[in-house]
């Protein structure tokens, strides 16, 4: 079932549509984007938001809407968010994945590809006919930071900025909490509110939410994302100009992101028992 849109009034510059890879073109890709105002960022700037797996572009909508509205007497960029395959209102699943195993078809370098591939067509259809003249910022949350980074890794010059929220710990397992089994583990470090049986139902929860090896709607195989980018540090990216890209991050609210857990963990992994 394709995901609601946010019950708010968008602006009429927000304009909503599907595309198919030229690539991959018995597929749709739902897309929403805003054609940039201001003269001297528009045509070659383009904004990309970049979903986690827990969220589809519905999130983004008020922030795009609120960009439009702030700097609508000044002009904004183009702003431009989709949902991937499996997610929100694309419902078709990478044609790629067919005869791979369920729930593991693709990687995060795939859809890099694929990012680049769609923005390669949208540049060409709504923004300049050379695609490699775009300067691109990258907003993204949780496994969207992982894709964000590949993509300005794998294509140099491209993005001058990223903003990362929330972003997840690719060189980890998430297996981040004492484990009471190990030999090494004291109890004593425990804080007083919290027993040994307490750890080891926060450590499931979460392990069955977050763990690599853990199935997903789309099909996006998290599996190796410690491979792909095994360092936080490094490799240094390269902007526009041989410039390095302007870089934020920002870290979630801790009450409000357990909350928030709580009220997505029954419905983001999907229903696999088909």
């Amino acid at each position: 079932m394709a995901a609601p849109q946010p019950a708010i009034m968008l602006p009429r510059e927000l304009k909503h549509d599907t595309i198919a890879q030229q690539n991959k073109p018995t597929v749709s890709i739902h897309y929403t984007f805003a054609q940039g105002t201001d003269a001297w960022e528009s045509p070659r700037r383009l904004v990309v938001f970049l979903n986690g797996l827990m969220s589809d572009k519905s999130t983004w909508l008020p922030v795009m809407a609120g960009i439009i509205r702030k700097h609508g007497n000044i002009g904004f960029p183009s702003l431009f968010a989709y949902d991937r395959y499996g997610q929100g209102l694309t419902e078709d699943q990478d044609p790629q994945d067919q005869g791979r195993e369920r729930g593991r078809g693709h990687d995060a370098a795939d859809v890099v590809q694929d990012l680049h591939q769609l923005l390669v067509q949208i540049s060409k259809d709504k923004l300049i006919s050379n695609p490699e003249e775009l300067q691109l910022v990258l907003v993204a949350n949780s496994i969207g930071c992982v894709i964000a980074r590949l993509y300005a890794q794998q294509y140099p010059g491209s993005v001058e900025a990223l903003l990362l929220l929330d972003s997840m710990m690719s060189n980890s397992n998430f297996d981040w909490w004492p484990d009471p089994d190990s030999k090494d583990f004291d109890p004593e470090e425990l804080p007083a509110d919290v027993t040994i049986e307490v750890l080891r139902e926060q450590r499931a929860k979460f392990a069955a939410m977050f763990a690599p090896d853990v199935i997903n709607k789309e099909g996006l195989d998290r599996r190796n994302v410690a491979d792909l980018l095994p360092h936080s540090d490094r490799p240094s990216l390269s902007g526009p100009g041989g410039k390095r890209p302007l870089l934020t991050v920002v870290e979630h609210d801790p009450e409000k992101f357990a909350l928030e857990s709580l009220r997505v963990r029954a419905n983001w992994l999907g229903d696999f028992s088909d």
